[in-house]
């Protein structure tokens, strides 16, 4: 059972998976999702692929709060036996930590290109490793009041970027709705995965919960920001650049920023000021992943959760460094996509209809 000191509020649960979600898919959901749609449609792709999000979430979060003072790793057992949900479990922890990695991978590629050209790459990832571990070591509450401070910082300056950005907006970009009809729109749902990755964090934050019963509810408010700065960050940027303008774009959401300057304030040029609540984000993100597979590892081997969280370290630093280039780095973001669709997608589906079938014979 978890400890009366690491609970945590319904508010804390919900800013914690907004700041899972908020992570690279800012910078790289324009581009994904348009090359696979190829039509102004992409906002629509967008919305479905978040209504999917969330109700996974709410299938999670309804199996997760079943099982009060628990996480995913400890009912898993209860639910699929001992060896099975110890499988089950371990699969979760890989995931977990193969998500941090590919974070940690991410912003090290953007900050040494745009903010600190010709660091080298273990030189930023062991620093944002190291910090994160720090925050981490204080155990879920340190984690929790950080992320309360993250969050209006980052939703503020985002809207005002793109609030500026909206001089440059093409309405016609937009046009025609659903001109080629549906099918472009459900072949894009698919690569809105990757961004909506974090709501699955909610099958450990229920555990922490003071009142686990509101773990719904935390999902959906968890879910329901996100989709909407996602939807924001599509309809200006492909209205700014246009389809054709995203798809050769590789950050079409930085290209967007820099495109624009306002003389006479304080910052002239933002793409500086909006990278450095995107790494806020980034942090965020890779944070709660490696958190969660520590803890995974942690209750499965009935270790310290300390020792975990030194052990993961140098194992998500090698998978973090292993691809060799950008392209192979988002091959690596969308094999964890498509996986998550699996992962959180059916099997907490599966242990729920376990769960209600066993309580109607005991019943």
């Amino acid at each position: 059972m978890i400890n009366e000191k690491d609970q945590i509020t319904t508010i804390q649960v919900a800013v914690i998976v907004v700041n899972a979600m908020l992570g690279s898919g800012i910078l790289t959901l324009p581009r994904s999702s348009a090359t696979l749609v190829q039509t102004p449609d992409v906002w629509i792709s967008v919305l479905l692929g978040g209504l999917l999000a969330m109700i996974a979430g709410v299938v999670m979060a309804v199996l997760a709060k079943r099982y009060p003072g628990q996480t995913v790793f400890q009912f898993n057992g209860r639910i699929l036996g001992k060896w099975i949900g110890a499988l089950v479990s371990l699969m979760f922890v890989v995931y977990f930590f193969m998500t941090a990695a590919y974070q940690v991978r991410i912003v090290t590629e953007v900050t040494s290109l745009f903010l600190l050209e010709g660091t080298p790459n273990w030189a930023i990832i062991m620093v944002f490793m190291w910090v994160s571990l720090y925050l981490m070591t204080g155990g879920i509450n340190p984690i929790a009041r950080l992320f309360e401070m993250i969050l209006p910082v980052t939703i503020l300056i985002y809207l005002l970027v793109m609030l500026m950005a909206l001089n440059i907006v093409e309405v016609n970009n937009l046009r025609p709705v659903l001109g080629d009809g549906i099918a472009p729109v459900w072949k894009g749902i698919k690569s809105t995965a990757l961004s909506f990755l974090g709501v699955e964090t909610i099958l450990i934050l229920t555990a922490f919960m003071k009142r686990s019963e509101q773990a719904v509810k935390a999902v959906v408010y968890g879910v329901a920001v996100p989709m909407a700065l996602y939807l924001i960050t599509v309809v200006v940027v492909i209205g700014a650049l246009s389809v054709d303008g995203v798809v050769t774009r590789t950050w079409p959401t930085l290209d967007l920023i820099r495109s624009f300057e306002y003389t006479g304030l304080i910052f002239e040029r933002f793409e500086s000021l909006f990278l450095v609540i995107w790494i806020m984000q980034i942090y965020s993100t890779y944070t709660i992943s490696f958190y969660a597979a520590a803890l995974g590892l942690a209750q499965l081997f009935n270790r310290p959760v300390a020792q975990c969280l030194y052990g993961l370290l140098p194992i998500v630093f090698i998978i973090s460094v292993t691809p060799k280039d950008l392209t192979a780095c988002f091959a690596f973001g969308d094999l964890l996509g498509q996986s998550s669709a699996f992962i959180f997608g059916l099997i907490p589906f599966f242990l729920l209809l376990i769960t209600r079938v066993r309580k109607g014979k005991s019943g």
